[in-house]
């Protein structure tokens, strides 16, 4: 499968960071495919779409940007100007402090709120969010 976000960066942008989705996330899905395995296999079905979807989700911080990439078949991207960004929210469920997931809420100038659920680490991926955001404020600066 050929990356997307490689393939989308331009003159001078590097990744900083990269982030995936939680498998814990997807627990309710799993669960339903557990339960469903001995029925002809259909909760290898279940599995399978699981698997589709943590696979083909791309999220990335470069030091222009911020890109996420959902589906496999139909594709739906979120791309935004790192300096353009207002604020970056993390919301924890319960199971999700436990397990280390979360969504992310990212809201840019003038532009609606970008919810990205789901993603594990999301600490630490608002932690190199604010240490790119730091950099590009600075090189604007000079």
């Amino acid at each position: 499968m050929a990356n997307y976000i490689d393939s989308v960066l331009i003159g001078g942008e590097r990744v900083i960071h990269r982030a995936n989705l939680s498998m814990w996330n997807e627990l309710p899905l799993l669960l339903l495919g557990v339960v469903l395995l001995p029925l002809f296999g259909a909760g290898l079905l279940v599995f399978l779409a699981i698997y589709i979807k943590v696979k083909s989700t791309e999220l990335a911080i470069t030091n222009k940007r911020v890109i996420a990439k959902f589906g496999f078949i139909s594709r739906s991207t979120v791309e935004l100007n790192i300096n353009k960004i207002e604020s970056l929210q993390v919301h924890q469920t319960l199971l999700g402090r436990l397990f280390n997931f979360g969504s992310l809420v990212i809201a840019g100038a003038g532009e609606p709120q970008a919810p990205i659920p789901g993603i594990a680490r999301p600490l630490e991926f608002r932690r190199y969010f604010m240490e790119a955001q730091e950099q590009a404020t600075q090189l604007a600066a000079r």
